[in-house]
């Protein structure tokens, strides 16, 4: 049974590229995805900061549900958790895997590389 942290009330959650180099590692899978963190206000931060540690000790996946801005049901993968205290209650921070789905990788070779006057500064003339 797959471990979840559902978002109940309030808007969807907003997503912050992540460009931490110790989150490179969780990026690593044979899928397309890119890590993104998001911020939450909960209740009880150290609990569901223990609820993610608990999944991954038993090598479960963990996941946030949440709804989107047109209504649909979401979950993606908690590959990170933290929790701050703050002045107004506990911010929960969740390093999240999006599913690049649909995403097309198009390889090309660009040969317009040399039209400066100076040439190319990259590789100098043999």
């Amino acid at each position: 049974m797959e471990d979840k942290i559902t978002i109940i009330e309030g808007p969807p959650p907003t997503f912050e590229t992540v460009t931490d180099e110790w989150a490179l590692g969780l990026s690593e899978s044979p899928h397309l995805s890119e890590i993104v963190m998001t911020r939450l206000r909960t209740f009880n931060g150290p609990e569901l900061v223990e609820r993610c540690h608990r999944a991954w000790r038993h090598q479960q996946p963990i996941s946030l549900e949440y709804r989107t801005a047109d209504g649909l049901q979401v979950e993606a993968p908690i590959v990170a958790a933290r929790f701050i205290e703050t002045e107004e209650g506990h911010l929960l921070l969740l390093w999240i895997r999006l599913s690049n789905e649909g995403i097309e990788l198009q390889f090309g070779y660009d040969d317009d590389l040399g039209d400066s006057e100076e040439g190319d500064l990259d590789f100098p003339d043999l």
